[in-house]
């Protein structure tokens, strides 16, 4: 299996978080509700690592990645607390894809600080994109 496999498989579970997400925060506050979601993915991602054993691999981690990997986790429980905030304010089918916008802000970052290649089509689909959330979050 390739990358793309497990990318569509993100996506989909990245839009029933966004639909559970929208049921479970209905009568209690976002923040709270980001921590709850919070906690079960400490459990699900630290069992992970202890079943397949990788706990012993946290002494080589260098201080450089650890960093970073800090930092990124600071990055989306920013982004958890903001997205919840949005969805329970907003609709659900409104705020997802003004959420995805990531993607766009990815290619940005990623071409400015990883000095990755950005080709002709890859601006245009990030237009594209960038349009299309614009235009479903704006309709009635």
């Amino acid at each position: 299996m390739n990358w793309m496999f497990y990318a569509f498989l993100s996506a989909i579970f990245a839009a029933a978080t966004s639909i559970l997400a929208k049921i479970g925060i209905k009568d209690i506050n976002s923040d709270l509700a980001t921590a709850i979601r919070t906690v079960v993915i400490l459990f699900f991602a630290w069992g992970i690592v202890l079943y397949k054993g990788l706990g012993k691999q946290i002494h080589s981690i260098s201080k450089f990645s650890l960093i970073f990997l800090i930092l990124s986790g600071i990055a989306t429980g920013l982004s958890w607390l903001f997205y919840f905030k949005a969805l329970q304010m907003g609709d659900a089918s409104k705020v997802a894809p003004i959420d995805k916008l990531s993607l766009v802000f990815t290619i940005i970052l990623a071409a400015i600080i990883l000095k990755e290649k950005v080709s002709l089509l890859i601006i245009v689909g990030a237009v594209l994109m960038s349009a299309g959330a614009i235009v479903i979050s704006l309709a009635k």
